[in-house]
């Protein structure tokens, strides 16, 4: 599957986003009870900071996914770990499905941003901290090659934070192209 990016417009794609954010599946997300002028305001404040940045991810015409890029010596993290050159933050909402969900979409998601953030010169390693109680991204998260290096406390949450190399991108990356009947006979 093929998505594109574009920069995200903090006062044009509030109301979108609003619906996303809001829903219960969201609920990792920390917006579920935000009014449009939150939403208006927390991006502006992300795409005004100088070193995290949202995208939306559009197929079809569509937007089908909101993603963050930042500077982990620039957040929070800089205090739980030691940031190493070349380490890339990233955040990511999947859309609510419209229609009948399709099998894999949201691992589709993940793959294309992560495949956008190791093209970006320096990049070696993008960071996560998803909630701990996250179970669904989690899983998500191993399947694409991240590895957990342990639970961390943030400001607004305890985390599980994730390292993904590289190298174990694309290893997970041509885990997840290997035919089924493939892998059995390996």
């Amino acid at each position: 599957m093929s998505f594109t990016f574009r920069c995200l417009d903090p006062e044009a794609d509030a109301p979108l986003l609003h619906s996303w954010v809001t829903r219960p599946y969201a609920s990792f997300w920390g917006m579920l009870n935000a009014t449009v002028e939150d939403v208006v305001a927390e991006y502006s404040k992300i795409q005004s900071s100088g070193h995290h940045h949202a995208l939306l991810g559009i197929t079809d015409g569509v937007p089908a996914f909101l993603m963050e890029e930042y500077l982990p010596a620039s957040s929070p993290l800089n205090s739980v770990y030691a940031v190493q050159s070349g380490d890339i933050g990233m955040h990511l909402l999947v859309a609510p499905p419209q229609g009948t969900p399709r099998n894999g979409f949201t691992a589709d998601v993940m793959e294309s941003v992560l495949d956008r953030l190791f093209q970006k010169p320096g990049v070696e390693r993008v960071v996560v901290e998803p909630d701990a109680r996250n179970a669904k991204i989690h899983v998500l998260n191993a399947r694409l090659g991240f590895e957990p290096a342990g639970e961390v406390t943030l400001p607004d949450k305890q985390a599980l934070l994730s390292f993904c190399t590289r190298e174990s991108f694309r290893a997970a990356r041509a885990a997840r192209s290997t035919p089924i009947h493939e892998e059995a006979s390996l």
